[in-house]
Parts: C-alpha cells; structure tokens; sequence
C-alpha cells in the first residue's frame, strides 16, 4: 500500500507531496545550519532527502499510466490478457480500473470472435464436402439416385439455416434487429413451435402446459425462434422416448417460460458458456444443428428486455432446465429509418434492445514486470525481466538508458556501510587514516559494482585510487589531501563508465551528481526484490535487530561499567549531541555519493558513443593555414622572447618600463593558455587534414611537428620564467603547482603529436584522453612524494639563509609537513612560524605528517612585539 493510496484526489495528492517535500528540506537545511554543517554537505543531503521523501509518496502515482501505455501496446499487438494495477482511490485508479474492464471485454469478445470463426469454419467444411462429393459424382456421369440428390439437398439446406442464424446473429450484434410487437395467445405459438420441432421426427414426447388465456406483447417471430431452438436443443439431448416440456406463467408484470428435457444435463461450469456461438451444448453434426440455437436464443431474450439462463433441475427429476424471463410488455426504443428490404412497415411498433454481451470479469492486476517483456520480440536478456516504465527515460533519452538494471542489495548494504564509516569516522576530526579507511571502503564498493568489467585500464585506475587515497594517512597539507582525494574520485568513476577520450572524462565528472537522480528507479528494484522474499529480506531483519541489541544493551553496560567504558571510548566516537547532526549528515552524503558512484558503475552512461568520423577538407589550404598562422604567432613569440633575454634588462626597462621580475610574472598565465590551447589546434588539424596521400601526411607530420616544437620551447619559457619569478618572490603552494601544471601541458602536447600523426595507427588516438587522466595522477602522486610543503618551507629557509629575505606570514600558514623543514630556522625567527599543537587527536586522526611535526605546528605571530621581530614580504598576489 502507497502512503497516498487512500487520497481520493490526485490534485490533492500533489498538494500533500509538495508540501510534504518542502517541509522536509526545510527542516532538514534548518538542522543542518543550526548544527554548522558545510553548505557543500547540507545542500546535497537536503535535496536527497527531499527527492527521496518525493519519490517515497508519489509511489504508485503514476506508475498505472506508464503501464497502461505498456499495456496499450501489447494489445494493439493482439495480447488482451494484460492488466494494470489499480488500487487508488483517486483518478488515475479509477482510470485503471476502466482500462482492466475494457481490456477484459475486448478479450473476451477477440476470443468470441476466434470461436466463431473457427467453429463455422469447422460447421461449413461437412456438408461442403458432402456436396462437393454428390457434384463431383454427377459431372462423372455416377448415377444420379433420388437418395444421394436428398442427401446433397439436407446438406444445402443445412448450409442455408447455418447463413440464416449467422445473418440473424449479425444484425442483433449491430444493434439492427428490430421487434414488431403484437399481441400473442401463448399457448397457440407454443402448439405451433412444437409441431414445427416434431417435424425433425426425434423420437421423443413434447408436453406443453400453459395458461389458456396467457396474452402477452411480443415479436411472434423471434420468440417462435426463440422456443423452437430452446425445444430443438432439448430434442436433440433427450434419449429415444424421452419426454421435453415447455410450460409458462405469469409472475406479476413478467411471465416465464421453462423448457425441460429428460438427458444428460448441463453441469454448473457449463452453463456460463452454452450461450456463446457454438457453446459446449453444439449439436453433432448427425444431428442437424448449426450450434449457434441457444446463442440466438439469449440475443432473442435480450432484445424484448428478458433473461435466460439454465438452472438446476426440479426436484426428483434430471436433465437440463432452461427459463426465460420476459416481460408482458417489452420496453420500447424507436428505431431510426433504415433503408433496405428488412426495413419494416411504420404500421408496427419497432422496438430495438442493447446487444452488447455481458463483460467477463476484469483479469487480475498483471505484475509491472510482466507488462515490460515485449511480446513479438522475446528478450533472453534477464535484465528485461526488471525493466519499468520511467519517467526519466524520457529526461535522459539515449544518453543514459535504464534497460531494467537489475537490483544488487549488495551494494545498496555497503554504501550504507560506507556511510556508516563516514559518519562515525569523518566529523570533527583531520584527514588521517579514518579518511583512508572511509575511502577505501567507498571504493570497494564501486569496485564490486565494476566487477564484470576486466582490463587493463580500471586495474590501473584502483591502484592509482589506492594510492592517491593513501595521501591523506601521510601529509597534512588540506589542499594537497583534497586534490588528491578528488582525482582519486575521478579516475575510479573514470574506470566504471570506461571513459575513452577527453570528452568522456568530463561527462562522467557531471553525470556522477547526476546518476543520484537517474538511479532512482534502480534503487527501488533493489529495495523491493528482497521485500519478503529470499535471503537479503532475511540478512536485513537480522541486521537491524543485530544493531538495536547492540546499541541498547551497549548503553546500558558501557554506563554501567568504567572499565568496559574506557575500553569502548578508545574504538567508537564520542557521539555528543551538538556533533550528532554533523554525523547523520555526513553519513547520508557519503550514502549517497557512493551509491551513485555504484550505479554509475552498473549502468555508466553512453559518453564515448564510438570514434565520430569526420569529413577531411577538400583542399590542403583549408587547415594547412590557419596551422601556419598559429606557427607563425609562435614564431614571432618566441623571437620576442630570445630579444628580451639577449638584451638584458636594460632593454626591457627601455621598451616596456618592467623589471625583468615583473615582465616574467606578467605573461605568465598567457603562456598557459595559449600551450593548452595548441593541443586543441592540433586535435582540430588532426581530424580536418586528408592523409589519403604520401605528401598530405607529410605536410601534416611538418606542420604540427613544428607546432608542438614551438609549443615546448614555450613551455620551457614558462617554466624559466616561474623559476625566476620564485627565486625573486618566493616560493608558494600555488606556484609549485602551476609549475606541475605546465609541465603535465608539455607532456601531452607530444602526446598529442603523437595520436595526431599515428592516431590511426595506434587506437584511432582515442588513447589521449586515458593518458591525460593517467598521467595527470601519477603527477599528482609525483607532487605528494617530494611532500610539497616541506619542500617549499627548505627552499624559503635557503632563501632566507643567501638574502635574508622571509615572508613569515606565508610560513605560518604551511601545514604539518613543513615543520621540520622550519626548525632549521634560527631560533628567534623559528618562535614567529611555529607554535605548540595542543590538539589531542585519538588513532582515526592519525597522519605521519602531523607524527613528525612532534607537537608541533605553523602559527601566526599574534604578538605585538613578535610581530615586529618577524620579517614579512610584500609579494605579488599569485
């Protein structure tokens, strides 16, 4: 049952899930603001929490309508057995019900259909073949008797009361068969249908009793059709000598008629069926009959407003016992004029009755699953089994199709555990090896999740996770602990969605946040396939009760003893109120994250859709210019550079008014941009260039050869030019890493070179975007090994010790790692970078850069007179 189900109105329904929604997030971000969690947690965890709650009663919405389209299909394809749920009590419910009656009349009147036409079939091909035989004899010239002429004419006039009933089924189905109502003596039409029934010389009684002076208003032919059918049906299931009884009376403003014949019976599951088109009761065909007696029977009894059904045999009798109950006067509806022979005269009164047949009982409610599975098209693929209509197939489209992932508790359990291990291992304390272990344990999963997918390059992106995980257990810098934490984040998600190119990489960063969103049906199929049944039900039950025991009986004993108490302390959290938020908040978000990172591994997005060809241009002019140009700003560039290191700085006070520092720092970030964009130039060159011909590839072998060669003299330029101006200025975090930045520009430019002019030969190139990723994280790696602080806080130090010049404000803002680069300081400026630690972290803090610190840490002077003693440098802001 959905928490909405009961809500008789769907405009109702969605003012509760508004309303529901946003007092959720309303109170959710006033907790989290109250208890000073990050906006880049709170706002994340908020939104979740509101989708979840969201999707939690929006259940069963509108799931019917996704289904009834579902189901709309396979009826259009012939399959009237579907069903869809419907148990709301608002529109959509009602809807679904109206669908479930209609899809269960049109299968029973498609099954009606295929019984008529089949049994026709089978009721034609006899006296067909019996006249075919008498023909064929005849155009032999074999004998022409009076015997085989009567059998051939039984057989024809078999055929012409078969095309008759059908005829008269065919106009009562459509609604044509008017009545001309007159007023009838009973007994005499009942005298006259038994002496036209004694006519098939059945050797059986017929005993008539009814009232003298019954009159009642009917249509004298249909209901002399009406009793010889019922009389011929009876004859034909009575034994020799049997006795068939038609009597009558009057019940009030109704009368009946009762037929009763002294055969077989009909048992009870039968009687719902006699009055098809060739029921169970069809005569054999020695017998005489069409099989459609009773069928014309029921539409007679329908059309002057009656009822016939079989009932159970009078007391101390057998044999079958049909009643019709009909009025003494039949309802009248005008019929409208219709054209043609069997339009009647106005003289009588015409009446017309619904013949529509009584709708079957709805079909029970088809699992959502079953209606998934095509019908023409079997599917061997077990996913199909799962797969559900959503509403964000329509958002994601192609890009990301959700083709009935199976559900794995599996992972839903360990990113749970892993949002556990955050919550208790994360909140107020450093990056140290709680962060290593949370991490680990996140990663495991979206390994697990990634398990089918074996090759080379996810082997390398977990070690290279590993690694760059393990940074936070061995330096204290907080920005080098979060880049790497962040690449560590991109090279695994880059490993489950198996990004190929440069573009791909950065989808799979924005389809991450995106595939909380996206793997909501998936994680209510993993939800509902352990809801009661197999193990993981079972594991989950015991799992909660395992952990209510141990937190309650926990409690109890923990306060009860000191001894176990302190023994508890040193392995689980102190669980304060005031860090209680902080902890759930911390433990949904990391939930989240990496139960999206998991999905993302099940089911990653189509990003790389192959290798996209393109068209070459038609001239060589066309790329081989705008290429030339770029070579020649490079060109003249690279002049200026080689007049302004010649002439001195002399000549650049003289032509721009710049120190030599500052000319350095000036272009800086230019020559950054324009070496990044120079591998945009040669991809573009690369796909645009014709190579069919052994001049062409060598016109583009010269070309971008030259580029790339001019693009590393710029990046070595770069690279001069930051030296010089750290030697000027110092030596920062920052320009430590834009140094690495410009270096890793100059790797790829040749890796680009290379993929441009063997990219065919070598994986279409498409191996550009991996060595980025790749590489971009072993120089991250490369930058944890030298523990950047440090090596900055030496090189400062040396500074100080050949000019004299310190910048202690920029030194007291290092981490950790920089202390024992720091103590050698001469002891009075050492007192203006370093500080006693009196942080008491437990072992989940522990960091070897903060162990060799050996309580100690970089602060800022805060003193007056030491702030007078501590040298501080103006330096240009990076």
């Amino acid at each position: 049952m959905t928490p909405l189900e009961r809500v008789s109105s769907i405009k109702v329904k969605l003012g509760l899930l508004v309303a529901a929604s946003a007092l959720v997030a309303a109170i959710v971000g006033s907790v989290g603001r109250v208890a000073g969690v990050s906006p880049w947690i709170s706002i994340p965890v908020t939104i979740g929490i509101a989708l979840a709650v969201t999707q939690l009663l929006a259940a069963g919405m509108t799931s019917p309508l996704r289904q009834m389209t579902r189901a709309a299909r396979r009826m259009a394809r012939g399959d009237y057995s579907v069903s869809v749920p419907a148990v709301g009590a608002d529109e959509v419910g009602q809807l679904g019900r109206a669908f479930n009656t209609m899809a269960s009349d049109l299968g029973a009147v498609d099954r009606q259909r295929r019984d008529l036409v089949a049994n026709v079939s089978h009721e034609l091909r006899t006296p067909l073949a019996a006249l075919t035989v008498v023909l064929e004899n005849l155009v032999d010239g074999v004998g022409s008797d009076p015997a085989a002429l009567q059998t051939a004419l039984g057989q024809a006039e078999r055929l012409s009361r078969l095309v008759e009933d059908l005829l008269d089924l065919a106009r009562v189905d459509a609604g044509k068969a008017p009545l001309s109502t007159a007023s009838v003596e009973l007994g005499p039409l009942l005298e006259a249908c038994v002496a036209e029934t004694r006519v098939n010389g059945r050797p059986v009684t017929y005993e008539i009793d009814v009232p003298a002076d019954l009159v009642v208003d009917a249509d004298p032919d249909r209901l002399s059709q009406l009793v010889v059918n019922l009389l011929d049906n009876a004859s034909r299931h009575s034994p020799r000598g049997g006795i068939v009884t038609v009597r009558a009376g009057v019940d009030g403003e109704r009368y009946h008629l009762e037929v009763l014949d002294s055969g077989p019976g009909i048992s009870p599951t039968d009687r719902g069926r006699v009055f098809e088109p060739f029921g169970t009761l069809s005569a054999s065909g020695e017998g005489g009959g069409t099989g459609l007696g009773l069928a014309i029977a029921r539409w007679v009894t329908d059309l002057h407003g009656g009822t016939i059904a079989f009932l159970d045999p009078l007391p101390g009798a057998s044999g079958a016992r049909v009643r019709v109950e009909l009025p003494l006067r039949p309802p009248a509806r005008v019929v409208p004029d219709q054209p043609g022979p069997s339009h009647l005269t106005p003289t009588h009164e015409e009446i017309q009755m619904s013949t529509t047949p009584p709708a079957a009982d709805p079909a029970e409610p088809a699992d959502p699953a079953e209606l998934a599975k095509p019908v023409d098209n079997p599917t061997t693929d077990p996913k199909a089994v799962y797969a559900t209509p959503s509403v964000l197939d329509d958002i994601f489209g192609t890009y990301w199709p959700d083709s009935g992932v199976a559900g794995r508790f599996g992972l839903f359990i360990g990113a749970v555990v892993a949002g556990l291990l955050g919550g208790l291992l994360i909140p107020d304390r450093n990056a140290g090896l709680g962060t290593v272990i949370v991490m680990l344990a996140a990663g495991g999963v979206v390994m697990l999740a990634n398990e089918k997918r074996r090759s080379w390059f996810p082997v390398v992106c977990y070690v290279l996770f590993a690694l760059l995980s393990s940074v936070a257990v061995l330096r204290d810098a907080e920005w080098l602990v979060a880049l790497c934490l962040l690449t560590a984040v991109a090279v695994i998600l880059c490993a489950s969605t198996r990004a190929r190119t440069l573009l791909g990489i950065m989808l799979t960063g924005i389809s991450w946040p995106l595939a909380g969103l996206r793997g909501i049906p998936w994680l209510g199929r993993t939800l509902t396939s352990v809801s009661g049944k197999g193990h993981g039900a079972a594991v989950a039950r015991t799992t909660v009760l395992s952990l209510l025991g141990l937190v309650i009986f926990g409690l109890l004993f923990t306060t009860a003893d000191a001894v176990l108490g302190s023994w508890v302390d040193q392995f689980v959290p102190d669980v304060r109120p005031d860090t209680f938020a902080a902890r759930i908040f911390m433990t949904v978000f990391v939930f989240g994250i990496v139960l999206a990172a998991a999905y993302l591994a099940v089911n990653p997005p189509r990003i790389d859709r192959g290798e996209r060809t393109s068209q070459p241009v038609a001239n060589r002019y066309e790329w081989l210019a705008p290429v030339g140009v770029v070579v020649a700003v490079f060109a003249a560039f690279l002049t200026a550079q080689a007049t302004a290191v010649f002439g001195g700085e002399d000549y650049l006070r003289e032509t721009t008014g710049l120190t030599y520092a500052e000319y350095v720092h000036q272009g800086f970030g230019q020559l950054t941009v324009a070496t990044a964009l120079t591998l945009l130039v040669i991809w573009a060159a690369a796909r645009k260039a014709p190579v069919e011909t052994t001049a062409d590839r060598l016109w583009l072998r010269i070309a971008l050869g030259l580029l790339a060669a001019e693009a590393l003299v710029v990046v070595g330029s770069a690279l001069y030019r930051m030296h010089l101006y750290q030697e000027a200025y110092g030596f920062t975090q920052l320009r430590l890493l834009v140094d690495v930045f410009e270096a890793w520009l100059g790797v790829l430019v040749i890796a680009g070179l290379v993929a441009a002019v063997a990219g065919r030969a070598i994986a279409g190139g498409l191996w550009l975007g991996r060595f980025a990723l790749v590489s971009g994280a072993v120089a991250l790696l490369g930058i944890a090994a030298i523990n950047p602080d440090a090596w900055i806080a030496e090189h400062n130090v040396s500074r100080y010790a050949e000019t004299g010049k310190i910048d202690t404000d920029f030194l007291s803002g290092l981490s950790d790692d920089a202390v024992p680069a720091l103590k050698k300081l001469p002891e009075d400026m050492r007192s203006c970078v370093l500080g006693t630690n009196d942080r008491e972290g437990d072992w989940l803090e522990w960091n070897l850069g903060r162990e060799r610190a050996d309580g100690l840490t970089p602060v800022y002077a805060t003193s007056v007179d030491a702030a007078a003693v501590c040298p501080s440098e103006i330096r240009y802001v990076d």
